[in-house]
């Protein structure tokens, strides 16, 4: 660990430490070059971000000018991290008032010299990286200013959350389509959202407009306007890693098969924390030119606590990526994400209950997972999603958010199976992912992709059925989770009684109203529009 050089203080929420299983092999070569992404903190005249959860014909829904003038970084703050780096020799690359960042580059010997920390090199049983321990440092008359350095630890911190097999001709038979599933959740008709944006982030992987075209021509519809964003390096790269471009595709398929018309801008970052903020930061706050998404869904996490005793994440990257879903909620941007496929485990082999992260984040509705049965015109049954293989939805109470945000308080959830202290609980809803009722993508990258499903499968599914109501609605649906609450007959119950249990560790139950498996259960498309309607939303 470095020592704090003198005139330097600890940035708080910045410590770090080394990944489970992971050892220090040597010091990091010092003539690397890398990117950095400084985060600055809110102008210090903002007046408050509107309350989101507010009845909607209350809301106020921001522009994003109004946002960048108002409630973005200032000037004066992004000048003076700018003149730091540039004391310290690194090069600007790029600025950005909303999003409240700097990005610099630099050697490794002189970002261990800028931010007095020691990088070096970690092998763990799963990767090498670039890593540090303890907290980044930062001069005096920074802290308070800046509040996260994202970049130097270069740890994979996604993992994508979808679940394939290739089926059996019987259990082929079995697949459904996204429209199908849609009818059966009595999403309202036609599937037709012109002039929307969905937003998909991806930490890996890439698609060919071939196998895209391929699965909507199957299926006698319209392919998707596709717009590649690369992000800090990052770009639409097939072929290179063919488990994410399966995630790829099932997030395209699905979400542009129920949103027909739609445009869909696919995101792509690394999988580290700087890539969380800075693809996150990028979709909710885009630059002139890039895509302006109405909804966003992200099939991807990693486990809020990767050891019981301390986080996988820090806790820095955790408030930027929650702040910026908090101002998505105040630009009437809504935002859906995967609760995991890995169970109560979030698979992991400490024994203990988790959840994971962005999935837990009080901002964003969270998805779990069913199984589609009997299923006949406009009948069906449906449960818990446990494969008792391993696979399961993920669910349970957050170790991070402990306030139990206001809109759940109702919600009759379960204290913590491990330790029995409240918190955010999650999933929000729930939808089709099990593999016996998946969705057949055809060939992905070359290969028979097989029957894919997965929570993964959900968000991009109620990211189309959004992007339908704003096409409907003439306004964005925004926020979703007080309205959810308060009108817990808009989903359809899963009472099952089956846990999501997995690897030893204790799970919880699906039982009436709320539970930690399927959330509310799944949404019924129509009922949530006439909620919406009824309500009402106003622009500022």
């Amino acid at each position: 660990m470095a020592p704090i050089p003198k005139g330097y203080q600890r940035l708080e929420k910045s410590e770090r430490r080394p990944r489970s299983g992971a050892h220090r092999v040597a010091a990091a070569d010092p003539k690397e070059t890398l990117s950095v992404t400084i985060r600055v903190r809110r102008r210090q005249d903002a007046p408050p971000l509107p309350d989101p959860t507010k009845a909607l014909a209350e809301r106020k829904v921001l522009s994003h000018e109004e946002f960048a003038a108002h409630y973005g970084a200032a000037k004066a703050d992004i000048d003076k991290v700018i003149a730091f780096a540039k004391e310290q020799g690194l090069t600007l690359v790029a600025a950005s008032v909303p999003r409240r960042t700097v990005m610099v580059s630099g050697t490794v010997a002189q970002m261990n010299h800028a931010f007095g920390v020691e990088l070096a090199t970690y092998e763990s049983p799963t990767e090498t990286y670039r890593g540090r321990e303890d907290s980044v440092n930062l001069p005096s008359n920074l802290v308070g200013i800046v509040e996260g350095v994202f970049g130097l630890d270069n740890r994979r911190m996604a993992r994508r959350a979808a679940a394939r097999h290739l089926p059996t001709p019987s259990e082929k038979a079995k697949t459904l389509t996204p429209q199908q599933v849609a009818t059966l959740y009595n999403f309202p008709a036609p599937f037709e959202a012109t002039g929307q944006t969905i937003g998909l982030l991806e930490f890996g992987g890439g698609y060919n407009i071939g196998d895209i075209q391929a699965f909507f021509k199957k299926l006698k519809l319209t392919t998707p306007a596709l717009t590649p964003v690369g992000v800090d390096g990052a770009t639409n790269s097939p072929a290179s890693d063919p488990d994410s471009d399966i995630e790829v595709a099932l997030d395209i398929d699905v979400s542009g098969a129920v949103a027909q018309g739609a445009r869909i801008a696919v995101y792509f970052a690394p999988w580290t924390e700087q890539g969380w903020v800075d693809v996150v930061t990028t979709a909710v706050h885009p630059a002139a030119g890039q895509p302006t998404p109405s909804v966003i869904s992200i099939s991807w996490d990693w486990p809020e606590l990767e050891t019981i005793q301390g986080l996988s994440w820090t806790q820095a990257a955790i408030d930027a990526v929650s702040a910026t879903f908090q101002e998505a909620a105040s630009l009437g941007i809504t935002i859906f994400v995967a609760s995991g496929d890995h169970g109560s485990s979030c698979g992991l082999i400490d024994k203990k209950a988790h959840v994971g992260y962005p999935g837990s984040d009080p901002w964003i509705t969270s998805c779990g997972g069913t199984i589609l049965k009997d299923v006949s015109h406009s009948s069906f049954t449906q449960d818990t999603w446990q494969d008792n293989n391993g696979w399961a939805t993920g669910g349970g109470i957050s170790d991070v958010f402990k306030d139990v945000p206001q809109w759940q308080a109702n919600a009759n959830l379960p204290v913590s199976v491990n330790d029995g202290h409240k918190g955010r609980g999650i999933p929000d809803v729930a939808g089709n992912a099990d593999n016996a009722s998946g969705y057949d993508l055809g060939t992905v990258a070359g290969q028979p992709a097989g029957a894919v499903g997965g929570t993964s499968a959900v968000g991009p599914l109620y990211a189309g059925l959004v992007a339908l109501l704003n096409a409907k609605l003439g306004a964005p649906a925004g926020y979703l989770n007080p309205v959810l609450y308060a009108n817990p007959d808009i989903c359809r119950d899963v009472n099952d009684g089956v846990s999501n249990a997995t690897g030893d560790a204790p799970g919880y139950k699906s039982g009436p109203g709320w539970d930690a498996c399927t959330g509310w259960g799944s949404i019924d498309g129509s009922k949530l529009l006439a909620a919406l309607q009824g309500a009402g939303t106003k622009n500022s």
